[in-house]
């Protein structure tokens, strides 16, 4: 059964743009990588628990921010590994600088037997949807197209 994770898609219109929060995954396999990287903040969903409410922790643990208010549900998307990822979009505002995220250890260099700390995610950015196109992981850009029709469907409601 394919793992399933659930993240939020932070997003504002700033200079009549519209605008996506994105993270970038921290540690030494994506320390140069950029162009199709990127990710929406998320996280695994544990048994039992609502994709919301992992979307919501998942932000928070990965930024350090909180993030409430109500949301729209975008359809699930596929990643080229299987995982499936359930989006939410929220209307909302935040300063990449302020971005606190929690660490994870592991084995660096490989086979070294030294253990080293990195944050899960090494920073974060808004982007306009053309940026965005290029700097999300691929199997994430569908939500980018989700999120532009639900807003010109209902500017008023989701704006």
């Amino acid at each position: 059964m394919a793992k399933t994770s659930a993240g939020l898609l932070l997003y504002r219109c700033k200079d009549a743009r519209l605008e996506v929060f994105l993270v970038h995954p921290g540690g030494p396999f994506w320390a140069r990588k950029d162009l199709g990287a990127w990710s929406i903040p998320k996280g695994e969903v544990a048994a039992g628990e609502e994709p919301l409410a992992t979307a919501r922790r998942e932000f928070r643990e990965e930024t350090g921010l909180s993030a409430e208010g109500a949301v729209l549900a975008l359809a699930p998307v596929r990643q080229k590994g299987g995982k499936i990822v359930h989006a939410f979009a929220l209307a909302g505002d935040a300063d990449p600088a302020q971005i606190s995220s929690n660490r994870f250890v592991i084995e660096w260099p490989p086979r070294s037997g030294r253990q080293q700390e990195f944050p899960e995610i090494d920073r974060a950015g808004w982007f306009d949807l053309a940026e965005a196109e290029h700097k999300l992981l691929e199997g994430q850009r569908g939500l980018l197209g989700q999120l532009a029709e639900l807003l010109r469907k209902a500017p008023d409601d989701a704006a």
